[in-house]
């Protein structure tokens, strides 16, 4: 009999090719390396105290040892709240939110192909809005000091006796300092510090983030400076020589570009011009008003002089304006260059000029006193009236950008930017006109400024007080839209309720765990009405900001005393918004000033400020060099430089890039930064995500549909995870044919709606937190490196009848 054949070994368990690393990225808020990676020991693998990535203790050398992990992968934190909320002094950034809100202006471009004059157009009229925010913020500096404080109150006797540190000031006790040239220029030394504090501000944050030179990488196209190619993203069909359709070669998007992250260039000249623009703005005000005291009557000082002195305050001020408008962002290379004569003469002519400023105001004129209000009127008028100006052609060109490139989601068909750039205006309206209606309040005695009851000082220029009397009437304006909202949400949660029973069925329905999850479903969804609501406020704060122009131009009175002799009740309501507003318009600055005082002796009030400047600082200074610094061209680089080096250590290694909220943003941004052959051995998992919801929507140029599109393209694979209780992330809506299967939800939450025997407790409503305790989460994470590398048959150890042993080398 014939021996039995042996019986064939078990078939081996795959495994994989190589080891495999997720690289976490958090959100909004922070997160320690602990919290991420779910152990209290964690070791530093690379990086600062600012911003690091971290592993578990015992997985410090993973790669070396992936037979201890199986199929799992191993994780690294990269934590970068040290960028945003870490330090106290940060929570101060809050006074510069005018800044930062029109510089998202600048990057809410609608996408454009083939406009290449009219994307330059859009840049230099959002430039030039920012400039005029530093010159109102300088000028209300002005208006506090020099002329409230130094020209008003100093020359007003029953003003100065209250005020015993202005004695030395008083034209009472006949002093050096009591002429008006002279309290002038020490005045001027509040605004001029101001202007010199915000110049540091920026200088020292450019050294920490602009300064971090991004991957070395083939420079961008020079017969495409836009990216208007690009905006179909990698592998986007064109047509061949032939006129057939092709794939064309991958090209970057926009975020890809070599030199996106690396804008010092353009920062430093933007920082020279805005410093000069406030020391222009401050030096103006001193030297124009001896200038007009000289022009008006004879004296010891030549009219030459002051001719002179403004003559070069303007042309200094063109030459400002020609390097806002010459030259934006070079986004095609890392441009190295600084120009290094500009930005060391520009601010120092303007400080020069200012010096000549107050030299010529510090000229004895015995003969010169100061009554009324400083003349200045004219300047917050005209700023105003700039502003509206270039909202309107910023409109204008942002609508015909949109009308020729159209995208589905854009917000407010194009023009999202413009109405940003509206409500930074109305920002800094607020912030400046509440310092000085608050001074004007401090300073005036029993009386009102303005109004000439009692009132020791004339107070400040009218257009301010009619600003502040709008106020009252745009909070009217906005209980309409508001209740709207009220009403729409409610019917929208009732409606969700049979929704919600059907998705957990079969279990009992309960009536308040149900109208709970229908509740928050529905708030949730609030957030795709926030661009209607921004679309209002901006316009209406642009009409109703006309009607103070024109009211302040014409009546040349506050409201109070323009409506006297028009009947009791207009009388009334003219006094009531006057009064309220300038109570709002200074309730409004002390908030923001209680706010960062608050933030900065409270950790946890500092880090819900940093959530405002995790989302409102992503993008890079490239319309206001004063506005809070750009955390993204430190993160981004970081992110781009540790997949690059893993990848290039570990030729057969898998990774996963996890990113939740503003981290799945930082991890796309990365991943378009990579080489293209390294893009295509990364998989992005992102969760949470605003990519499509908030910043497709709003930043269309840079992560609309087709960036969106190449972005899928580019990288090996991608999942998207969501909920329908998530107010920040939603789906990615990859528009392409058969459906990629990116977005995966909307997932269940609560896990649970009752008490099982496996969840006995109440499962909590988790909407934008913890997604990975939804198993949905592991099962993505495995999809996604199970796609990135085949797995080959695991090898036994078995002696084979030569009585040799093999191992699989993979």
């Amino acid at each position: 009999m014939a021996p039995a054949a042996p019986s064939p070994p078990p078939t081996p368990s795959p495994e994989p090719t190589g080891s495999a690393l997720e690289l976490l990225v958090h959100g909004v808020g922070g997160a320690t390396p602990q919290e991420m990676l779910g152990d209290p020991r964690t070791v530093r693998v690379t990086g600062d105290t600012t911003a690091a990535v971290y592993r578990r203790t015992e997985d410090a050398h993973g790669e070396k040892h992936p037979e201890r992990y199986g199929n799992e992968p191993v994780a690294e934190a990269y934590c970068w709240s040290g960028l945003t909320s870490g330090n106290g002094s940060r929570a101060l950034w809050l006074l510069l939110l005018p800044f930062m809100v029109v510089n998202l202006a600048h990057w809410m471009r609608p996408t454009a192909t083939g406009r290449t004059r009219a994307v330059r157009l859009y840049g230099v009229l959002v430039r030039l809005v920012a400039l005029s925010l530093t010159v109102l913020l300088t000028a209300a500096a002005c208006e506090v000091a020099l002329d409230l404080l130094a020209w008003q109150c100093a020359g007003t006797d029953a003003c100065a006796e209250r005020r015993s540190w202005l004695g030395f000031l008083s034209e009472r006790q006949g002093g050096w300092w009591s002429q008006p040239g002279r309290r002038l220029a020490l005045a001027a030394l509040v605004p001029t510090a101001l202007v010199g504090l915000l110049w540091y501000l920026s200088n020292r944050t450019w050294s920490a983030y602009e300064s971090q030179r991004p991957l070395d990488g083939e420079d961008f196209d020079e017969d495409d400076p836009f990216g208007a190619a690009a905006a179909h993203g990698p592998d986007a069909p064109g047509p061949a020589a032939d006129g057939s359709p092709r794939r064309a070669a991958p090209v970057r998007p926009a975020l890809g570009r070599p030199g996106f992250w690396y804008g010092r260039r353009l920062v430093a000249r933007l920082r020279a011009a805005h410093t000069a623009a406030g020391f222009l703005t401050v030096a103006a005000a001193v030297a124009g008003a001896a200038a007009r005291h000289d022009r008006g009557a004879e004296g010891p000082v030549p009219r030459i002089i002051g001719a002179a002195v403004e003559g070069g305050i303007v042309l200094c001020a063109l030459v400002v304006l020609w390097v806002v408008c010459r030259r934006g962002r070079s986004e095609r290379t890392r441009d190295t260059r600084l120009d290094g004569a500009l930005i060391s003469c520009l601010p120092g002519s303007a400080l020069a000029l200012l010096a000549l400023a107050v030299l010529y105001a510090s000229w004895s004129r015995p003969d010169w006193q100061s009554s009324g209000a400083l003349p200045g009127e004219a300047t917050f008028r005209f700023l105003a009236l700039g502003q509206g100006v270039l909202v309107v052609a910023l409109a204008v060109v942002a609508r015909g950008l949109y009308r020729r490139t159209p995208e589905p989601h854009t917000v407010l068909y194009g023009l999202g930017g413009p109405a940003v750039a509206m409500l930074a205006c109305a920002l800094g309206g607020v912030m400046t006109g509440g310092v000085a209606q608050r001074v004007a309040d401090w300073l005036d005695g029993p009386g009102t400024p303005g109004m000439g009851r009692e009132a020791d000082i004339a107070g400040p220029p009218v257009l301010l007080s009619w600003q502040a009397s709008v106020i009252p009437v745009l909070l009217l304006l906005l209980l309409v839209p508001v209740l709207v909202l009220v009403v729409r949400t409610a019917r929208t949660a009732r409606r969700l309720g049979p929704v919600v029973e059907a998705e957990y069925a079969p279990e009992e329905p309960d009536e308040g765990r149900t109208r709970r999850i229908a509740r928050i479903r529905a708030t949730a969804a609030l957030t795709d009405s926030a661009p209607w609501i921004v679309g209002v406020v901006s316009a209406a704060t642009l009409l109703l900001g006309a009607g103070a122009i024109a009211g302040s131009w014409y009546s040349d009175q506050v409201p109070g005393r323009a409506a006297d002799g028009s009947g009791p009740l207009l009388e009334s309501l003219a006094d009531a918004a006057q009064s309220t507003g300038s109570w709002l318009i200074g309730f409004g600055f002390i908030l923001f000033v209680a706010g960062g005082r608050r933030a900065y002796k409270d950790a946890s009030a500092r880090r819900t400020i940093g959530i405002l400047w995790d989302v409102g600082t992503f993008w890079p200074r490239a319309a206001h060099p004063f506005a809070p610094p750009c955390y993204a061209e430190r993160a981004v680089p970081d992110l781009a430089s540790r997949m690059s080096a893993w990848t290039s250590t570990m030729p057969r290694g898998r990774l996963v890039i996890s990113g939740h909220s503003q981290g799945s943003v930082l991890a796309a941004s990365a991943v378009w930064q990579l080489p293209d052959a390294t893009r295509r051995r990364v998989a992005l998992l992102t969760y949470g995500s605003p990519l499509e919801r908030l910043y497709g929507r709003w930043f269309p140029a840079y992560f609309g549909a087709g960036a969106l599109l190449g972005l899928h393209r580019s990288v090996h694979c991608w999942r998207n995870l969501w909920r329908a209780t998530d107010p920040i992330g939603g789906p990615v809506r990859i528009d392409a044919d058969p459906d990629p299967g990116v977005d995966r939800g909307p997932l269940k939450d609560p896990l649970a709606y009752g008490r099982t025997t496996r969840l006995p407790l109440p499962e909590p409503i988790l909407g934008h937190s913890d997604y990975q305790a939804d198993p949905a989460f592991a099962d993505a994470r495995a999809d996604l490196l199970a796609e990135l590398g085949p797995l080959v048959p695991r090898q036994t150890e078995a002696r084979t009848q030569k009585g040799t042993s093999g191992r699989s080398s993979g």
